[in-house]
């Protein structure tokens, strides 16, 4: 008879432990091994060894690593990366190996048991038993069965590296770099051994800033409780949505100066169940309730909660709505909520996206209830924010405005798309900017506030604003694959000051790395603060993804926004020029290897055939 071990034993009375029967229907328990998270993180079969803020772990017998950016069934899908530029690979393809049981003169039993063995098995456990296999008389190993293989993921972006490395081979961060400590101003390259010439730097300014935050006309809500919304057990990876985003923010702030300093801080307080019952039903305000009896749970394979979990929620939601009525009377001008969990994934009817409560909607529904009758919401998240779209589609008091990668629908969530104006007599307060690809940057935002969000928002008149600020289209956001730089996102923010007489408040909600946020956030709170953008983007030229689809939204939305006429009038005029240009291009390039006629049936009839194009022609049609 087998005996367990007293390993076994251990682990079974660990899995007994935390095994409960979940009530709320659509909620996955954390101790079922079969989740298929959202941020899958490449697949259930691959597991990697568990680290906490570079902290090395020995994994032994683990699968391939392998890393993710958002696809197109989830915000994280595969991704590989290509070695040739750093950058991540969209292929659907890459970082897949394909390992197959070849058949012989085995029996049946020998290749289901070999099949099973190399499903648990490394790339390099197969490897090594294949040059075992092809002498079997031979007692001679040339690899060790068992090797270790040390592990650490990055701080910074979370992407695993070996151990012999120091530097992050995705983002270039140093394994011990200090950036929970100092944020972005740490230097990514160097161990962290404190500031020196930035942190004298920063000082000079803290001094003089100190006495200006009572008389800061920008508030900024911040509890660290929110903190402690995080997830229990590490899957194969480190989830995107950690405590370490605010962290870094907030370590940026405090060495700026900014906060604590030039802005003011507001007291945290738990919304109330009649304010989110505004926003979103009672069942679902009970399942994320709920999640404070339950030791781990999961509304979505990717949508974690803990027993802090319903407690941050409800302080981030809560934050977001005294942050508005402190603008809304006056008492600031401004505001920045550095929260989580973020919120513009959250429906009324559903959690997801890494959202437990629609932050943004609870803020909105507070400037309402404070006199502001008209309110903007702005997202430039790059997913959709398929949940505050959701509870204001039928609502011609709120204008949801969002620019985001779209792709035709494959990436994260999938909707969004430029048709979706609105419903039941609200058409036209849902504005899409669905990008056709990844990589999207400075130039193609800064291009459609120009022509999309400016002349819509001036029509509308909003009497208060709030962004919802995700920054993972941030360059070098392992989700977002995009390219989009703190100082455009200072000039976005600067372009919306001048709405609402600058009632304007700015909620967090996506963004995974961790030195693109901070420095975002940062520029982003310096233009409330009243400073310059920094740098003029104003002659901006759009790429031609770019241009195309902020001419599809004009041709769209020109039907409900008549300040759109002139710009669509624009751009058609330059479109169909542009056009006529090409095809006379091209008939004069016909012409020119036109051959005569007269060699069609001569000596030069191949010749004829080539220079008009027969041969190419043929080629196609096969």
């Amino acid at each position: 008879m087998k005996m367990k071990s007293s390993d076994d034993t251990v682990e079974a009375s660990k899995r007994s432990r935390f095994r409960h029967v979940c009530p709320i229907p659509g909620m996955i328990l954390a101790e079922n091994p079969h989740v298929s998270s959202e941020y899958s993180l490449a697949s259930e079969t691959l597991q990697m060894s568990r680290l906490t803020n570079g902290e090395a772990e020995i994994s032994l017998h683990k699968p391939n690593n392998q890393v993710q950016c958002q696809g197109s069934n989830g915000r994280y899908g595969n991704l590989g990366f290509d070695g040739t530029n750093g950058r991540p690979c969209r292929d659907e393809n890459c970082g897949k190996e394909d390992i197959g049981v070849s058949s012989g003169d085995a029996s049946t039993d020998v290749l289901s048991k070999k099949a099973t063995q190399q499903k648990e098995m490394t790339l390099e456990d197969m490897y090594n038993q294949d040059l075992n296999d092809d002498d079997d008389d031979s007692d001679w190993e040339p690899f060790p069965q068992h090797v270790e293989i040390v592990k650490w993921f990055c701080t910074n972006c979370t992407m695993v590296n070996l151990d012999d490395v120091v530097h992050c081979d995705i983002c270039g961060e140093h394994r011990e770099s200090g950036i929970l400590r100092h944020g972005f101003f740490a230097s990514s390259l160097l161990q962290d051994s404190g500031l020196t010439e930035i942190g004298a730097d920063t000082r000079e300014r803290h001094k003089g800033s100190q006495d200006s935050a009572s008389n800061s006309s920008t508030a900024v809500g911040f509890d660290e409780r929110m903190l402690l919304h995080s997830e229990v057990q590490m899957k194969s990876h480190p989830h995107p949505e950690r405590p370490d985003r605010i962290r870094a923010i907030a370590a940026s702030l405090a060495t700026a100066g900014i906060f604590p300093g030039r802005c003011y801080p507001i007291s945290a307080r738990e919304i109330t169940r009649e304010e989110l019952q505004m926003v979103h039903s009672l069942d679902h305000i009970e399942a994320v309730d709920h999640t404070s009896h339950m030791f781990s749970s999961y509304f979505t394979p990717d949508t974690y909660a803990n027993e802090h979990s319903a407690h941050a929620a409800r302080l981030a939601a809560g934050l977001c709505a005294d942050l508005t009525k402190e603008i809304v009377s006056g008492r600031a001008k401004n505001g920045f909520a550095l929260v989580r969990p973020p919120g513009h994934h959250a429906g009324v009817r559903q959690a997801m996206g890494f959202c437990l409560h629609n932050n943004a909607a609870a803020a909105a529904l507070a400037a309402q209830a404070s006199g502001a009758k008209k309110v903007l919401i702005v997202d430039w998240d790059v997913h959709h924010g398929n949940g505050t779209q959701e509870i204001f589609d039928q609502n011609k008091s709120v204008l949801y405005m969002s620019l985001h990668r779209h792709e035709g629908g494959k990436f994260y969530p999938g909707t969004g798309a430029a048709d979706e104006v609105g419903t039941m007599g609200a058409e036209g307060y849902c504005v899409n900017v669905p990008w056709s690809r990844g990589g999207v940057g400075d130039n193609d935002y800064i291009f459609a506030f120009q022509h999309v969000v400016l002349p819509i928002a001036s029509e509308f008149a909003p009497d208060f604003t709030i962004i919802s600020a995700g920054f993972d289209a941030a360059r070098g956001d392992p989700l977002g694959c995009c390219d989009v730089t703190p100082a455009g996102y200072a000039k976005m923010t600067h372009m919306l000051t001048d709405l609402s007489g600058g009632k304007l408040l700015v909620i967090l909600e996506g963004g995974y790395n961790l030195r693109s946020i901070s420095s975002s956030a940062t520029a982003v709170i310096k233009v409330l603060l009243g400073e310059s953008p920094g740098c003029e983007l104003d002659n901006t030229l759009p790429s031609r993804s770019g241009l195309q689809t902020v001419l599809e939204v004009l041709q769209i939305q020109n039907k409900y926004w008549p300040a759109l006429e002139s710009s669509l009038t624009k751009f058609q005029s330059q479109c169909s020029m542009y056009t006529i240009q090409n095809k006379k291009k091209q008939i004069k390039k016909r012409r020119r290897a036109m051959a005569p006629i007269w060699w069609k049936g001569g000596r030069k009839t191949l010749l004829y055939r080539l220079l008009n194009g027969h041969f190419h022609l043929k080629r196609r049609c096969l």
